[in-house]
């Protein structure tokens, strides 16, 4: 069991455009990220930044040249960048939905997923999505845990360097519920509470310190 933040694998910062989100991203730090790719099905497009160690950002917006139906995050409306959610690694995912299960929480659903780079290699991973009630509109604090192909380069790899992560923080208006689910995912993470719901990311960059919500 890694420690909380450790058991980060990516942030995503939504955006309603994914070429926006690079130029905006690059004008807060100074790092332009790297095109990812299309998530074939989902209706979104990636751009990515490492962010030290095995942890990356990923800038998820709409994909144009899917169709509007395929889109499964509320992204068009989002008219600044936001962190909209967080991926946890697992190395068995099918051994953490069964405990998960036998806890007794509900709605847990694992899900195969692929993108090609632009230099034609296919990555490959699955995920565990928990259904929850502690999101709010786009926003949702519980992650969905991820298990990277044993095949696939882990995207913190190559994406381009010179960002470093160095806190992640959830406000909530409702904060010992959230840490109390949080915890019977195996993530032992203090809440502030919060009138509204926010991921808080605090990042070393090129340019200085930025925080992203």
């Amino acid at each position: 069991m890694r420690s909380f933040p450790e058991q980060l694998d990516h942030l995503l910062l939504g955006m309603s455009d994914r070429d926006s989100g690079i130029a905006w991203f690059q004008g807060q730090t100074g790092v332009r990220a790297a095109i990812g790719g299309s998530h074939p099905g989902r209706g979104t497009r990636n751009a990515l930044v490492a962010l030290g160690g095995r942890q990356y950002l990923e800038i998820i917006a709409p994909d144009p040249d899917q169709p509007a139906d395929n889109l499964q995050m509320n992204l068009r409306s989002l008219r600044e960048p936001r962190l909209i959610a967080w991926a946890a690694i697992t190395t068995d995912i099918e051994a953490l939905a069964r405990r998960v299960r036998e806890q007794g929480t509900a709605g847990v659903v694992t899900q195969d997923g692929s993108r090609s780079r632009p230099d034609g290699r296919v990555l490959k991973w699955r995920t565990l999505a928990v259904k929850n009630d502690l999101a709010r509109a786009e926003v949702d604090p519980i992650p969905f845990f991820i298990e990277w192909a044993s095949d696939s380069p882990h995207p913190s790899q190559d994406a381009p360097a010179g960002c470093q992560l160095g806190a992640f923080e959830f406000e909530h208006p409702d904060p010992k519920r959230l840490e109390s689910t949080l915890l019977t995912l195996g993530i032992d993470a203090a809440v502030r509470e919060g009138t509204d719901l926010r991921l808080v990311a605090t990042m070393n960059t090129p340019k200085g310190r930025i925080v992203l919500r």
